[in-house]
């Protein structure tokens, strides 16, 4: 008996899901030799005290399996964390679990709390993994457009919000500081985001990775979810080492919450990585424990490295949007006559030799984002000078 082996043995509702674009535009920066403003990770390691702890964990034994929620020096300093700079008390043998990065928690915490044909409320553009996740559980995505204001800050309808909330919502999935936009979601639109949930009876899952960088100038001060009356209980909030201590390699990210909720992603987590980066957690909790001046002091400096780049987008002809916090900024290419952001983005290592990405691929609608490409700033001055003299090309 032979057996027909399909072309795509993939299941269907994976098939959209592709090489991710930011492994794409890496290719093509190392085939080209660009200047890879593509792909948001630092080219510079972490705080000298977190990189001493880790290689202490590797010389010290840690090297076998860490309990399944994470070894309780760094769930304890995620709790101290969380209290500390946003006054949310956690539990941290039943409130928190650590996770192989934000993107395993945020697949874990939707395949728990998700049944076949039940629908995430979302906002577009968004991080790729969160549309794979959703399909992963068969669940469906709901995306709110967010979209640039006459002051080029992104913002959502209110009416359009309300209509993605029906019988089936289990959840609002929410990413603020917000990428690719930059955007930090203001107290109004929180508020109306938690009078939603609770109106429906929703779960909120919120990824803060970018926490703390928000930048001086930004609108509004990033305030996490659960921190509004009645969303402490109806919360599963992650965030992660990675963006905040230069290790994105690292991939030791956290999700807290009411216990049951814990309870539910972690059993879940098991059967995902199970457990991961066992000398890397103690280290974690070490950055976790820093003293104000070093949180303060790398948002700092990242902001200035956004004001360098977005000066040199500026002079290139770009149409720079605000970027309020993250490693981001999103500049519109219409006027150096681009009209496809996924055609600009192939063809701009050829032309100035750097990588960007285009933001249209993290939309259902993208038509809404066809004109946009994202640059990250999370580099060394000297990369951002130099990918800044090479885009300035572009207005000769």
């Amino acid at each position: 008996m032979t057996t027909s082996i399909p072309a795509d043995p993939l299941v269907a509702r994976m098939r959209p899901f592709g090489t991710t674009i930011f492994s794409e535009m890496s290719a093509l920066a190392v085939r080209t030799g660009a200047v890879n403003l593509g792909q948001g990770f630092p080219d510079t390691d972490g705080p000298a005290e977190m990189l001493a702890a880790a290689a202490d964990a590797l010389r010290g034994g840690a090297n076998q399996y860490p309990p399944l929620p994470g070894i309780p020096a760094l769930r304890t300093a995620v709790a101290a964390h969380e209290e500390r700079f946003w006054g949310l008390t956690r539990d941290p043998d039943t409130e928190v679990v650590v996770t192989a990065g934000a993107t395993e928690a945020v697949a874990a915490t939707i395949l728990a709390l998700c049944e076949p044909g039940d629908e995430v409320v979302c906002f577009e553009p968004y991080y790729d993994s969160y549309a794979a996740s959703i399909a992963l559980a068969g669940a469906v995505r709901r995306p709110v457009t967010l979209r640039p204001g006459p002051d080029g800050r992104y913002r959502f309808d209110e009416g359009r919000l309300r209509e993605a909330f029906g019988p089936r919502t289990r959840l609002v999935l929410l990413n603020s500081p917000h990428n690719p936009t930059g955007k930090v979601f203001t107290a109004a639109e929180l508020g109306l985001i938690a009078s939603l949930c609770q109106e429906h009876d929703v779960y909120a899952v919120t990824d803060e990775v970018y926490e703390h960088l928000v930048f001086s100038d930004a609108a509004s001060p990033h305030v996490p979810l659960a921190t509004l009356p009645g969303m402490r209980e109806r919360t599963v909030r992650i965030s992660s080492a990675g963006k905040t201590f230069s290790c994105t390699g690292w991939k030791i990210g956290w999700a807290t919450g009411p216990a049951a909720l814990v309870s539910a992603t972690t059993r879940v987590k098991q059967f995902l990585t199970f457990v991961n980066g066992a000398p890397l957690q103690p280290a974690v909790a070490v950055a976790l424990g820093l003293p104000d001046a070093y949180f303060t002091g790398f948002r700092d400096g990242l902001q200035a490295r956004r004001d360098h780049l977005v000066a040199g987008l500026t002079d290139a002809g770009f149409g720079v949007l605000p970027s309020e916090g993250t490693y981001f900024v999103t500049a519109d290419i219409t006027p150096l006559g681009g009209a496809d952001g996924v055609e600009f983005c192939r063809a701009l290592p050829e032309r100035c030799g750097v990588v960007a990405v285009p933001t249209q691929v993290f939309y259902d609608h993208q038509d809404a984002g066809r004109r946009l490409v994202r640059f990250a700033f999370c580099k060394r001055r000297s990369v951002i000078d130099d990918a800044a003299q090479r885009l300035r090309t572009l207005a000769s």
